[in-house]
């Protein structure tokens, strides 16, 4: 009989890893619940026999124990290996796929029909090939949750962890349901942050083309005009012919157009390192205006996220796990460790957060009242429903902010450019209306 190595977490939310002898994956994971333990992973311990050689009997019996499957697989994969898929699969599909999954739930069709009838319906691409993973997987008798979490370009954390929930409280549709209209929430959230900013980039960009048009085109025209005159040019004229030359003839405009994207790769590569990452995170918490934004939407998302999974069952401290892996803030995640380590010591988790200073003191005293009454879910919902409102304000404020900043920024340039190109010729006027007087 296999033996399958297993990791849980016990009533008080400890890790517990052993292994168990079952005879497949079902029967190992319905052994481990049990005894009390929710599972979060589990796989088949391989033996030294079935390593030894090709031709040994228990080998072969593993290799044929589901045939169907593994030729199925064969087939897949051959297909797969002409195909490339790049990137992930877009958030809106995968809202699509999981409310469809959740309706067919509803209505009483199994689990492998369920993803076999919404496979057909993807489009060619990674969703597609993953469902396709997915179906074998489940035909051969693996859960659904552990056959997504081979897919992780697909379905992340977060998602698996709340679809194992539903499988080990038998609200499947129920959770899916919870968990697209959470992703909804959250792209909404996405969707307000970037077209706030999709505005000022847009105008920004094309003031700093037509600019560097100016000053690689027009202004080269009127130095040759400056130069027929007899009188010294202005100060300011200087700096407008120098800036001009340096434009067209020194690479000034590579300079323009390359330095954003050299400081977003730079940053990007900052990123990469925990220190760079923690230091970029707390620098953005400390922009004005933007910083106030940042923060009250991390706030919402990780409200958010852990009110969704502690509403699907999935224990407290597997929960603050995953929102601290998701939260996308590295000084939030510090806190929530904090906070993680505090409630495996047995305190509560109001106390450690309010001493880690990075939320509001509405949102603490909000979460020790949701502990006091037993309704932590609906409260930590509550304070994403009302951040996610506040961030929308901030946005349209700061769209407000932006626009007259940038008129003034851009007059200011226009009328630099305009008073250093006239600026000579009222000169030359009021010298030769000297010299004529």
């Amino acid at each position: 009989m296999p033996t399958f190595q297993y990791e849980a977490l016990n009533g008080s939310g400890q890790q517990v890893k052993s292994e168990i002898d079952a005879g497949t994956s079902d029967e190992a994971i319905s052994k481990v619940r049990s005894q009390g333990y929710f599972v979060t992973k589990i796989k088949e311990k391989a033996s030294k026999k079935a390593k030894s050689s090709p031709g040994d009997p228990q080998s072969t019996a593993t290799a044929t124990a589901s045939p169907a499957a593994s030729s199925r697989r064969k087939k897949k994969k051959g297909i797969n290996d002409l195909s490339i898929n790049i990137g992930n699969v877009s958030l809106k599909v995968l809202v699509q796929f999981t409310r469809q999954l959740s309706t067919l739930q509803d209505a009483g069709l199994p689990i492998l029909r369920s993803i076999k009838i919404l496979h057909q319906q993807q489009k060619p691409g990674l969703m597609r090939d993953s469902l396709d993973d997915v179906a074998t997987d489940v035909e051969g008798g693996t859960t659904l949750s552990e056959s997504m979490s081979r897919h992780p370009r697909v379905f992340d954390k977060l998602y698996v962890n709340m679809v194992q929930a539903g499988e080990t409280g038998g609200v499947l549709d129920v959770i899916l349901q919870r968990l697209a209209e959470f992703m909804e929430k959250s792209q909404k959230l996405r969707r307000r942050l970037k077209g706030a900013m999709i505005y000022p980039c847009v105008v920004i960009s094309f003031a700093m083309l037509m600019v560097s048009g100016i000053m690689i085109i027009v202004i080269p025209k009127f130095k040759k005009l400056f130069a027929q005159f007899k009188t010294g040019l202005p100060e300011i004229t200087t700096i407008l012919v120098n800036i001009s030359y340096w434009m067209a003839h020194e690479y000034g405009w590579a300079y323009v157009l390359f330095t954003p994207f050299v400081i977003y790769f730079f940053l990007k590569l900052v990123g990469k390192t925990k220190p760079g990452r923690y230091a970029l995170d707390v620098i953005k918490l400390k922009i004005p205006v933007m910083g106030k934004i940042i923060s009250k939407s991390t706030i919402a998302r990780f409200t958010r996220t852990l009110g969704t999974l502690l509403a699907a069952g999935v224990p407290i401290l597997e929960a603050i796990n995953i929102t601290r892996d998701t939260c996308g803030n590295m000084v939030y995640e510090k806190a929530l460790q904090k906070v993680h380590d505090a409630i495996r010591e047995g305190e509560g988790f109001a106390t450690p957060l309010r001493n880690a200073r990075v939320c509001d003191s509405i949102v603490v005293n909000m979460i020790d009242v949701g502990e006091e009454t037993g309704d932590m879910d609906k409260m930590l919902m509550k304070i994403a429903d009302n951040y996610d409102e506040e961030v929308d304000v901030m946005v349209g404020s700061m769209v407000s902010i932006l626009e007259p900043i940038m008129i003034v920024v851009l007059g200011t340039i226009v009328g630099f450019i305009v008073i250093a190109v006239f600026y000579p010729y009222i000169k030359l006027l009021q010298t030769m209306s000297g010299g004529g007087g």
